[in-house]
């Protein structure tokens, strides 16, 4: 049993944030299917910020999803708090920040992935998020950016440090992709450095 802000889980199924793929639709089969929670596409805070209603589109949520998150990415922090209070009016549940992405496109910029090879640049992109919102705020990331540069240890007691509600770790490197084997051993480590983050 863990919990997330106000959310209480025991062994949750998660639908994972699909760029392309977790749409209202797709999340709205998963959650008749099961689905405990279920996120949105990955919404870049710089459009969203703008509002582009492309990226609009991808935040509308409808109550039969609930508990729903959406989740943001970037790297600019006024953008991502501006991002974060306009995600707030759309009422989810909770506001998830991707820092695990590797595509070229987003680690390249310094977004998703390209954050664990910044760790003060990763700190700031979540105090952006939180001082843009009032909901629970989570993080998905990865082990590091590649084998010689495994930080994940070091962003566990930062988001810790930081007030975030959960992290979801993809136990490969931003190298690896969707590549090679995860590395579960991990798990057990971030848990020891930081025991109360679900």
């Amino acid at each position: 049993m863990f919990n997330i802000g106000p959310l209480e889980f025991h062994q949750p199924i998660a639908l994972a944030p699909m760029e392309d793929v977790s749409d209202i639709a797709f999340r709205q089969i998963c959650k008749e299917r099961g689905a405990d929670i279920v996120y949105t596409e990955f919404t870049n805070c710089e459009a969203l910020s703008r509002y582009v209603q492309r990226s609009l589109d991808k935040i509308r949520i409808t109550e039969k999803e609930r508990p729903i998150a959406i989740q943001l990415y970037g790297s600019n922090g006024e953008s991502l708090e501006k991002a974060a209070a306009i995600t707030e009016t759309y009422s989810p549940d909770l506001i998830d920040i991707n820092c695990g992405c590797w595509v070229k496109k987003v680690a390249g910029r310094g977004d998703g992935a390209g954050l664990l090879r910044d760790l003060d640049r990763f700190e700031m992109v979540v105090q952006s998020v939180m001082k843009g919102t009032k909901l629970p705020v989570t993080v998905k990331t990865r082990l590091g950016w590649d084998d010689d540069t495994i930080v994940i240890e070091d962003v566990a007691r930062m988001l810790v440090d930081n007030g975030v509600e959960a992290l979801t770790v993809h136990c490969r490197t931003r190298c690896q992709g969707y590549t090679g084997d995860a590395d579960w051993s991990w798990l057990p480590k971030i848990k020891s450095v930081a025991p109360d983050l679900p």
